[in-house]
């Protein structure tokens, strides 16, 4: 599995495979409208993009959970089975988002909703 890896919460460490935020830097979204939403360092600026990308992964997971039950229970179906499962699911999400104009399942936005951030523009660090 070389190149791949799961991104972990904080109660875990850093090992092969395994992608861990850095310990006591910022690290929750709250923890990022508290202070200074820019990044004051490269630590902070991997902690920040790390925390974004598993809210990313974990809303995405829930919407396909809601969507199709295989997703929801236990399976006793083989890992490689599983894998494809998964991945067929994910790929009619897709498919779906596309032909619709409205994905129910992401339909609604809360109206103070605002991004806070932009990935586009370079962060300097120190």
């Amino acid at each position: 599995m070389t190149g791949q890896y799961y991104l972990c919460e904080n109660c875990y460490m850093n090992c092969p495979g395994f992608l861990a935020p850095y310990r006591s830097v910022r690290y929750h979204l709250d923890e990022w409208l508290e202070g200074s939403r820019v990044p004051q360092n490269a630590k902070e600026l991997f902690n920040q993009r790390h925390t974004k990308t598993r809210n990313v992964i974990e809303h995405t997971w829930g919407i396909m959970k809601r969507r199709w039950a295989v997703l929801r229970s236990t399976t006793f179906y083989p890992l490689s089975t599983q894998n494809r499962m998964i991945l067929a699911c994910a790929l009619l999400r897709i498919f779906i988002r596309r032909e619709l104009e409205v994905y129910p399942a992401e339909a609604h936005v809360p109206e103070n909703h605002q991004e806070t951030y932009n990935d586009d523009q370079p962060v300097e660090v120190d």
